[in-house]
């Protein structure tokens, strides 16, 4: 469905005129942030508003333990009107990462594996895993040879593992789609462990543990987690991080009273502008754009399946930036999350953060040339919510929208308008 232009440009004038009364106020607790400073954060989504490239927002900020700026902008819903507020619940997708690492490590620390255990110790249909050899000028895969190294689950951890996606090109697009495999949200009636066992019958795009290659590994994590503990993976993470943490609104598939606080899914079309998604307007294809609502409900994607709120995904960014522990829980011990945040390989070089378990990490600040801070650590969801953290400064940063593809880059100049806030 399209949103007509006059329409979308009302909704965002009055989004822009009433934000100080509809936003919910800032909170300030002692003398973290220059307020006068923390406007420019207003100023900027509001125009990103007014311009038509996101429909709302929501923006969270905690220093030293304590909300400096929680702030809803604009609209949840275009055709309604439904404003943003702050406990709106996103689709945060490749944020479901680093919850899923922190199941893996809670077994770890219970003693069930070593980091550097093959994964077929637990899920052996990895037994015996293939590498492409060579490939054709069309980019199909002409041969394959035996892997000479087994997947581990540092492989898995960060993205070492030769496993791919299907929404990202490469010689394993085809065959993954062919075969079935998704990227993580789906309506079909399947479970985990048989989306696993087709992933494992196809070839991997090189040697485990050789290369970086962004991929449903963490979907893997999520299957381990379900074998190794006996429970399904909403469940595990319900009773191991959800409930400790009191993140009440983190679901794979929301219940229904919850349901109409989920913030209507957008596409950015050139010549339309934002587009409610039929989930065929990015490279990720959805065949259920009203996820985690409607459909079979039985797939639980470690790598993107979960929502949530700002203050939820908060409260689980507060237990990490605090070594493992909040509110008197202690999640994970204190050496576990250093060794999450601490840069195992390098994506590219020379442009990208480094990789650490389920993290980006910043390695050389100069390197990164934006404002930030050695150390800090992030990720994000592909339908524009993000999250970093960072020990230095005693930081968290998120700010959660719902489009893709989208058309603002607020989310970069976000980190910017936090820092430079900073007193």
């Amino acid at each position: 469905m399209t949103i007509r232009k006059h329409l979308f440009l009302y909704y965002a004038l009055i989004a822009l005129a009433t934000a100080g009364c509809t936003a919910e106020k800032q909170q300030q607790e002692g003398a973290d942030f220059l307020p006068q400073r923390l406007e420019r954060i207003d100023q900027a989504v509001n125009r990103a508003i007014a311009e038509g490239e996101i429909q709302g927002a929501v923006a969270l900020i905690i220093r030293d333990g304590r909300v400096g700026y929680h702030k809803a902008f604009g609209l949840a819903d275009l055709d309604s009107g439904k404003e943003m507020t702050t406990d709106t619940i996103f689709r945060i997708a490749s944020m479901t990462k680093a919850i899923t690492t922190v199941g893996v490590m809670i077994l770890y620390e219970q003693g069930h594996f070593k980091l550097n255990d093959p994964v077929s110790n637990y899920l052996p249909e990895f037994a015996d895993m293939r590498v492409i050899a060579k490939l054709g000028e069309d980019g199909s895969i002409l041969q394959t040879t035996p892997a000479t190294a087994p997947i581990r689950i540092i492989d898995l951890l960060s993205h070492t593992s030769g496993i791919s996606y299907p929404f990202i090109p490469s010689p394993l697009q085809k065959p993954y789609v062919e075969a079935g495999i998704f990227d993580g949200m789906t309506a079909r009636d399947v479970e985990l462990g048989e989306q696993i066992e087709m992933l494992a019958s196809q070839p991997l795009l090189f040697e485990p543990g050789s290369q970086f290659a962004y991929g449903l590994s963490t979907d893997v994590l999520g299957r381990l987690i379900e074998v190794v503990s006996g429970q399904s993976l909403d469940r595990f993470i319900a009773e191991n991080i959800s409930a400790p943490l009191a993140m009440t609104d983190t679901y794979f598939y929301l219940p229904d009273d919850k349901a109409p606080r989920l913030a209507t899914l957008y596409a950015h079309v050139d010549g339309e502008g934002l587009v409610v998604s039929t989930g065929t307007e990015s490279d990720i294809k959805l065949d259920n754009p009203n996820y985690p609502i409607t459909g079979a409900r039985s797939y639980f994607s470690g790598g993107a399946g979960l929502s949530s709120t700002s203050g939820d995904y908060g409260r689980f960014c507060l237990m990490l930036l605090n070594d493992g522990e909040l509110d008197g829980v202690r999640i994970l011990s204190r050496k576990s999350v250093e060794l999450m945040r601490t840069a195992r390989t390098d994506q590219d070089g020379d442009q990208n953060p480094d990789i650490a378990l389920g993290f980006n990490v910043v390695n050389n600040l100069g390197k990164s040339a934006e404002l930030g801070s050695l150390g800090s650590y992030s990720w994000g969801g592909a339908f524009d919510t993000s999250y970093w953290i960072d020990p230095q400064e005693r930081l968290v940063g998120i700010l959660m929208m719902q489009a893709r593809p989208a058309s603002s880059d607020i989310s970069q100049k976000y980190r910017t308008l936090v820092y430079q806030a900073l007193e």
